[in-house]
């Protein structure tokens, strides 16, 4: 964080409406730094979207930049645990509401001011009289499919601080293999001690031109059973060992 005085607002400033009540009864109650700033860029955000319903979700937030730069991380935290546990604590703090939906066969966290408003949107999605783009709600759904961790929640987890370069070599990852690949490809890299994105991602690579089948290539056992299998060959000098 920059240890430079600020000097001070300019008269034509950006202004973001945050209710009294919060400020007077809601924020003296509030002992985590990293819950109070992600509540008030939760408003900042808000402050910035049009039509009805407004919400935030879980994905935007993680996405944030701004939120990201603000909140200091201890140790081995990762940015994913310390905002989930934020929003967790605002949850029971009662100053938002959530409501669980399914987008693009992943599970999504929609967060809502607790407002009168907000309180009868989600009832309202709830029972169907409110249909978001993109967005399915999860009790509408027979068969739940298994809940995939994001992918720069399985980086960080398992790498390390994400970078600017690397989120969005994650993005396009995502875009391009199935979610249950990138899931195995990040546990087999982790199990042959290879933990850098380049290993994971010719391991996808190489699945994406051999196959895979149960979590394996199946081209050649003795090959599969060899960790410098990624190194080798057309890339091996693009991965990091």
């Amino acid at each position: 964080m920059s240890s430079e005085l600020f000097s001070g607002f300019p008269e034509k400033s950006e202004v973001i409406p945050v209710p009294t009540l919060f400020l007077n009864s809601v924020m003296p109650r509030i002992d985590d730094v990293a819950e109070l700033k992600t509540v008030l860029h939760i408003f900042r955000l808000l402050s910035k979207k049009r039509g009805y319903p407004r919400f935030v979700t879980f994905t935007e937030l993680f996405n944030d930049n701004c939120l990201k730069g603000s909140i200091a991380l201890k140790g081995t935290e990762s940015f994913d645990s310390v905002l989930r546990s934020a929003l967790d604590m605002a949850l029971k703090h009662s100053i938002l509401l959530q409501i669980e939906l399914r987008k693009d066969a992943r599970c999504e966290n929609l967060y809502f001011i607790n407002s009168e408003t907000g309180k009868k949107t989600i009832e309202k999605i709830k029972h169907g009289e409110i249909t978001l783009s993109d967005f399915i709600p999860v009790n509408h759904i027979e068969e739940q499919p298994v809940k995939i961790p994001n992918i720069f929640s399985l980086y960080e987890q398992n790498i390390g601080i994400l970078t600017p370069i690397i989120a969005e070599e994650l993005q396009e990852a995502e875009r391009l293999y199935p979610s249950d690949w990138v899931e195995s490809a990040f546990r087999e890299a982790v199990s042959v001690n290879k933990r850098s994105w380049r290993y994971v991602s010719r391991i996808l690579e190489r699945w994406a031109v051999e196959g895979k089948v149960d979590g394996k290539t199946g081209r050649n056992n003795k090959k599969e059973n060899d960790p410098d299998r990624y190194v080798k060959g057309k890339y091996g000098h693009m991965v990091k060992r």
